[in-house]
């Protein structure tokens, strides 16, 4: 029995078998987890396929995080497949070629990439809503703002401008809650814990949390190198993709 056990999860952003959603998919259904899988348009039909490559084939809804049509009627497709969401997972990301150029970006292009790679995180929530169950999660995966991401220009901005807070799921009747937001790829969302006793430490709150950044950098790393699939003839781990 693993971890996700009797637990339902929503993955978003499965392309291709080397996408990190991908693996997010396969590690949840090793861990007991039922996982449903969300797509659109003409690549619905690439993600069908590669649905079938995770060790349990599984169901994929239609959405495109910019159609509030799709958005609304979320919860009714995966609801056809699960009755509740134990975790959803927000891997999207998109901005139009305009927007890779920082200085030269029209505010449309820009716009775009806001909406589809930070604030859809807002609309996944609320489309889900419905369906989560009281303690639910949700985690975003997103960039490590202590380096720079020069060749993505304002997509390595839209996808880190919502900072992780607390769950708006959690309910009174829980004694647990989840987090919402997204993290450095790599890092898992975890329960709310008790006040700790306040400590003498030299590090400012800004620089906490870039520490914790870092680490998050090398648990991820850890984390292809250990679980990446394939390599390259001369032994050397293939580069992730963003995605």
């Amino acid at each position: 029995m693993g971890i996700l056990a009797d637990k339902s999860v929503l993955v978003t952003g499965v392309l291709t078998d080397a996408s990190i959603a991908f693996h997010v998919a396969k590690i949840a259904q090793e861990q007991g987890a039922h996982v449903v899988l969300s797509s659109f348009g003409r690549q619905m039909k690439i993600t069908q396929v590669i649905a079938k490559r995770l060790p349990s084939p599984a169901p994929v809804v239609e959405l495109d995080v910019g159609d509030e049509d799709d958005l609304a009627q979320l919860a009714t497709r995966v609801g056809q497949h699960t009755d509740q969401l134990h975790g959803v997972v927000h891997s999207i990301g998109f901005a139009p070629p305009g927007a890779f150029d920082f200085l030269g970006a029209a505010w449309e292009d820009v716009a775009t990439a806001v909406q589809i790679s930070a604030f859809s995180l807002k609309s996944l929530a609320m489309a889900a809503k419905p369906l989560l169950h009281p303690g639910s999660g949700i985690v975003g995966l997103t960039f490590d703002a202590n380096v720079a991401w020069p060749a993505y220009d304002w997509m390595g901005r839209p996808d880190r401008c919502v900072p992780p807070q607390p769950s708006p799921f959690r309910t009174s009747s829980s004694s647990s809650g989840g987090t919402s937001g997204p993290r450095p790829a790599g890092t898992s969302t975890t329960r709310h814990r008790p006040p700790r006793r306040a400590s003498r430490c030299c590090l400012t709150g800004s620089r906490r949390r870039r520490v914790r950044s870092c680490m998050s950098t090398v648990v991820f790393t850890r984390w292809v190198v250990e679980r990446w699939p394939t390599r390259r003839p001369d032994s050397r781990v293939r580069t992730a993709p963003w995605w």
